[in-house]
């Protein structure tokens, strides 16, 4: 997509790529986000970027952060879009380091359009989704033989409504929201008005990869109050389907399994591992 031109037929001098970080751990970078990074000259970053050795990653950049908190965005997205055209004019190369994939509800396709219309050169670096990854950093796999043959990615941003609500429920399969805290109330009492079974198990997977990473079990009809008890929030995927109760079956999670072989925690850290004690594991 390079040589992109804009209105008047102009190239820009500089440059974007947007860049998947994947669910928040540096392991999983891919080398095409690595590359990127150290040949940046602005990287704008979010909370779910992998941003804690960002400095090392990119060591010529100039670090923007720009936010992207539930609620409260420190820059909006038209705010984003401007400062990375700008930029880009400039004769730079930006890189728009995003949380997991840049089109899997991560406004990617947004900027790139941004991009074109200005007649600047874009690449988009394709991220491990947070979707795949943190469920099966608690050992809950999205399919599985005679079990599960299909899942499905959601937003749960905003309440869905009741044909969709409907339609998840005929589909059958796993389903697995992104953002979904917030809505929660919403999605589990409507998935049982249109008739999903109440004993379906339900998993909440908080902050993923990371060292307090926590994995919440119930019921469907009883994630509500599990939910508040444990005091889940954000970041967390949740996962819906009989594949949740594979999570207690297994021998080591993916992010067990990072963990030991990368030495990601510290060696007096604690390892997340299955559920000890009731139903939520840390």
């Amino acid at each position: 997509m390079r040589g992109t031109t804009g209105p008047g037929g102009r190239v820009s001098p500089g440059r974007v790529t947007l860049v998947g970080g994947g669910p928040g751990s540096l392991h999983l970078l891919t080398v095409g986000a690595v590359d990127a990074l150290r040949e940046a000259d602005v990287v704008l970053y979010d909370r779910l970027a992998p941003h804690d050795n960002l400095r090392s990653l990119a060591p010529r950049a100039e670090l923007i952060d720009v936010g992207k908190h539930p609620g409260n965005h420190v820059v909006g997205q038209d705010g984003i879009e401007a400062l990375m055209v700008a930029r880009a004019l400039a004769g730079s190369h930006v890189v728009r380091l995003k949380g997991g994939d840049p089109y899997v509800f991560g406004r990617g396709s947004e900027e790139v359009l941004a991009c074109h219309e200005h007649g600047i050169a874009v690449t988009v670096i394709s991220g491990v989704t947070s979707a795949i990854a943190v469920p099966a950093a608690a050992g809950i796999p999205l399919t599985h033989r005679g079990i599960s043959h299909a899942f499905t990615v959601i937003s749960g941003h905003a309440p869905l409504t009741d044909r969709e609500l409907s339609g998840l429920t005929m589909l059958g399969g796993t389903i697995v929201v992104l953002m979904g805290v917030g809505t929660l109330p919403t999605l589990s009492q409507g998935l049982l008005r249109h008739g999903m079974a109440a004993d379906l198990p339900v998993a909440v997977i908080e902050r993923g990869f990371s060292p307090t990473q926590r994995t919440t079990i119930a019921d469907l009809g009883t994630i509500l109050t599990e939910a508040a008890l444990a005091g889940v929030e954000s970041p967390a995927v949740l996962v819906v389907g009989e594949v949740v109760r594979l999570a207690y079956r297994g021998d080591l999670s993916a992010g067990q399994m990072m963990d030991r072989a990368e030495e990601f925690l510290a060696a007096d850290s604690s390892v997340p591992g299955w559920p000890v004690s009731g139903r939520t594991a840390g």
